[in-house]
């Protein structure tokens, strides 16, 4: 039989549960005031009558977002720097962290201790500055994707996993059946290593969704601007210009505009909130594999 608890240990228990339903409300909390300031009316928004619940019901933050046109071009420069920069960002990595666990490339040691002081010390915000745009990426799209293309933290990540899960003597075997590196790693690694492979498309995935600062510094051109950027942008500056021409009280627009940084605050996190709980397990999976590195 099992030995029960004594009365201390329950009533640490308890002190552990209640400090659990604790953190719990103080992290839903901002979610809850965000969304409830989003759809209450704008009289009680004005009033500052919301603190947790929605007070009325209103959608016309919503529209007047959803009706702005450089919301979905944002929505679409954010899309294209999220796809494109990830694919850029796992090819490199997979492949160089790959180059990297193979016993038998000689400067592999050199190359991780290298690689390894960029994590401590980088070159700084000016000379990066001076470089995108020596390079002609400045202004362009791709000066969000190229400069931040390998993650050392993640090429670590990665070099790990081939390390540990994949066996040495089966591009061994292959080799001696006449497979070159690269129909090595296409048709035996990659097909391997698809737990690596998903960590590292939510990892760069999510980075790219978030980011703004590099957009700040390198895009000049609102056209080209994220999701992020915008965001910002309302919540800076208030955005009037995104109020309707026809509304003429002034307190309609007063609310509206403390309305509009709640709304865009849900469009722009929600399509990322959707999808983390179907991808938490490999968020844990990834922690997993960068705790032992060699």
């Amino acid at each position: 039989m099992v030995a029960s608890k004594s009365i201390g240990s329950r009533i640490w228990d308890r002190v552990i549960e209640a400090l659990l339903i604790l953190i719990s409300i103080t992290t839903l909390y901002p979610f809850i005031y965000i969304i409830s300031m989003s759809i209450s009316s704008p009289d009680a928004v004005l009033a500052q009558e919301v603190w947790l619940l929605p007070k009325g019901f209103s959608l016309g933050s919503y529209n007047i977002v959803f009706e702005n046109q450089e919301i979905w071009r944002s929505y679409g420069n954010t899309l294209w720097y999220t796809v494109v920069g990830t694919t850029i960002n796992v090819v490199f990595t997979l492949m160089g962290a790959y180059a990297l666990s193979r016993k038998e490339f000689f400067a592999r040691d050199a190359v991780m201790i290298y690689i390894a002081i960029t994590m401590f010390f980088s070159g700084g915000l000016i000379p990066t500055f001076i470089l995108v745009n020596s390079l002609g990426l400045y202004n362009t799209r791709w000066a969000m994707v190229i400069p931040g293309a390998i993650s050392a933290w993640n090429l670590i990540i990665a070099r790990t996993y081939f390390q540990t899960s994949i066996p040495d003597s089966l591009p061994e075997s292959a080799k001696i059946d006449g497979c070159t590196d690269i129909g090595i790693f296409i048709k035996i690694i990659l097909p391997l290593s698809v737990p690596i492979v998903a960590v590292l498309i939510i990892f760069y995935a999510v980075g790219h969704w978030n980011a703004w600062f590099n957009a700040l510094l390198y895009l000049s051109d609102s056209s080209l601007h994220p999701l992020q950027l915008f965001l910002r942008k309302i919540l800076l500056m208030n955005s009037p210009d995104m109020l309707q021409e026809g509304m003429e009280d002034a307190f309609e627009r007063l609310a509206y505009t403390i309305q509009l940084k709640y709304s865009s605050i849900v469009v722009a996190t929600l399509p990322i909130i959707c999808v983390y709980p179907f991808v938490q397990k490999h968020f844990v999976k990834g922690v997993m594999l960068g705790a032992i590195k060699e």
